[in-house]
Parts: structure tokens; C-alpha cells; sequence
């Protein structure tokens, strides 16, 4: 029993990495969607900049408004590229968490079937040995009453 008890402990455990691996996932997956919602929102920021900016016919613009725009656009344009290395970013730590997910999905079921194998294991044994008590004690009757026959027939 001691070893059921030990695959028991060892299924719960499993049980709580597997828990602590979705999660991660979960976090994992939370924090991507934020950082995609901030990419979202710089790319729609920049479009409605660069459709503001549109120049009327015939306005003119002062050189330094120009370069000022081009500046600004320039940055958004950066900001932007940086955010979407932050969620390439998290799109990898969605790959690892979920390849840790998998992994300890993997472990539970195989534990879980090394539990189930052990208890069947367990109970073959103990029918086993209560055939055999019961193949005995009527074994031990019948041959009591064998002999209780034979004597009463002398």
C-alpha cells in the first residue's frame, strides 16, 4: 500500500505542476493580448495622424511643420516596431508555456495510468488471495466431513 500511497503523493504533485503550468500559459497569453491591444492602438494612432495630416490643395506648409510631422511619424513608426517585438516575445513564452503545459499534461497521464495499473495489480492480488482462503476452507470442510462420514459409518 505504501507504494500506492507513494504514486497517490507523486499524482498530486503532478496534479499542482500541471495547475501552475496553465497558468503560466494563461498569464502568458494575457500579457500578449495587452501587448497586441498597444501595438493596435499605436498603428490606429498613426493612421489617424497620417489621415489628419493630409494636405489640402493648395495649403503650403512651413519647412519646420514638416520636418516636425515627419519626426513624430518617425517615432510612432519606431514605438510601433518595438511593440511588435514585444509581442513576437510573448508569442514565444506562449510556446514554451505551452510546451511546459503539454509536458506536464503528458506526466500526469502517464502517472495516473501507473496508479491504475498498481491498484488493478493490487486488487488481482487481493482476490487472489481470498479464492485461495475460500478454495481452502472448503477444502478443510470437505475434508472434515469426509472424515466425519467415515466414522460414522464404523
Amino acid at each position: 500500500m505504501s507504494v500506492l500511497k507513494a504514486l497517490m503523493v507523486a499524482v498530486s504533485v503532478a496534479e499542482r505542476k500541471r495547475d501552475e503550468a496553465r497558468q503560466v500559459l494563461q498569464n502568458a497569453q494575457a500579457a500578449c493580448q495587452a501587448a497586441q491591444g498597444q501595438l493596435s492602438q499605436l498603428e490606429g494612432y498613426a493612421k489617424e495622424i497620417q489621415e489628419r495630416w493630409g494636405v489640402k490643395e493648395g495649403a503650403s506648409l512651413k519647412p519646420e511643420v514638416m520636418y516636425h510631422h515627419h519626426q513624430f511619424m518617425g517615432r510612432l513608426g519606431h514605438a510601433a516596431g518595438l511593440q511588435s517585438g514585444v509581442v513576437a516575445d510573448h508569442l514565444q513564452r506562449i510556446e514554451a508555456a505551452s510546451r511546459q503545459l503539454l509536458a506536464a499534461e503528458l506526466r500526469l497521464a502517464s502517472l495516473r495510468k501507473v496508479l491504475e495499473a498498481r491498484r488493478k495489480e493490487i486488487e488481482l492480488q487481493q482476490a487472489r488471495r481470498d479464492q485461495k482462503q475460500t478454495d481452502e476452507r472448503a477444502a478443510i470442510k470437505y475434508h472434515s466431513n469426509a472424515i466425519g462420514l467415515s466414522g460414522q459409518e464404523g
